[in-house]
């Protein structure tokens, strides 16, 4: 492919290749965070309340205990990485099964699974994601958890509507005319034919996931034995007139990060559907 035909695909645009930048960059920073500060974000290395730029050992300043902002920035990216791809990953897996299920085989357990699905759609999701926190006890696993259980259901949704569409063409008929047993329909034939919407999907969830966990974070309820970007905005908030940047940078990262997968999902979603292909 040439220069010019990738300048001409969704991936080739500007705001696209800028997204793709900083989400790369993002992945750097969580990967190479115990490299740069292998005593990890907690140790203070200054003076409370060291404004930025004023000294090269901490260049965005530190906390107020005297915490380097850098490392809790670097180590917060993990924190927010690990929880939106597990959680993603989680409720796609879930909705996959659940949805595949009641799109084939329709009748009673399609009415039965998505009654059940209706009944994870009903709370507010924010709200069913703290509930569901304070009832395990706040940590990695709880949030992962909790996120992916307010998540699966518009998938769920997704593959039952493409396995509804997809169930009764010639491809499907003729497995079952030889006798392939259902799972193997399901999995091998069916489902990688409606994977495109689930992946366009799934960049939305890692947006929303990032913004959940960040709100929990905020809230008191994220994982008190790590750091987060929500967890540094609550914690500069009591400070938010004399040292504002202790909030305001840990925003810029949830917004800048959120800002690039929204870029990369709309690549995505040009992709795999071309009628949305700008002219």
């Amino acid at each position: 492919m040439t220069l010019r035909a990738f300048r001409q695909t969704p991936w080739g645009r500007p705001q696209v290749l800028v997204g793709c930048a900083i989400l790369l960059a993002i992945l750097a920073a969580a990967l190479f965070a115990p490299l740069l500060f292998p005593e990890g974000p907690w140790p203070a290395v200054g003076t409370p309340y060291t404004p930025p730029f004023q000294s090269t050992a901490t260049p965005l300043g530190t906390d107020t205990l005297g915490r380097d902002v850098v490392a809790g920035l670097l180590y917060g990216a993990r924190v927010s990485l690990i929880v939106a791809v597990a959680a993603t990953a989680a409720a796609i897996a879930v909705g996959i099964l659940i949805g595949a299920i009641a799109g084939y085989v329709q009748g009673w357990v399609d009415d039965l699974l998505m009654r059940i699905t209706e009944i994870f759609q009903t709370p507010p999701n924010f709200i069913f994601v703290i509930a569901l926190v304070v009832i395990l006890k706040p940590s990695i696993v709880a949030i992962i958890g909790a996120i992916a259980v307010v998540s699966w259901p518009p998938i769920a949704r997704l593959v039952r509507a493409e396995f509804m569409s997809l169930r009764n063409r010639e491809f499907v008929l003729s497995c079952r005319l030889v006798g392939v047993p259902p799972a193997k329909i399901i999995f091998a034939e069916i489902l990688p034919n409606c994977l495109s919407p689930v992946i366009v999907t799934s960049s939305i969830m890692v947006a929303t996931a990032v913004l959940l966990e960040a709100g929990l974070s905020f809230l008191g309820l994220g994982d008190p034995n790590v750091i987060s970007w929500g967890g540094m905005v609550a914690i500069g908030r009591p400070a938010l007139r004399s040292a504002p940047y202790l909030s305001v940078f840990p925003g810029i990262a949830i917004f800048v990060t959120v800002i690039a997968i929204n870029l990369v999902g709309e690549a995505l979603n040009e992709t795999f559907d071309p009628r949305r292909r700008r002219r």
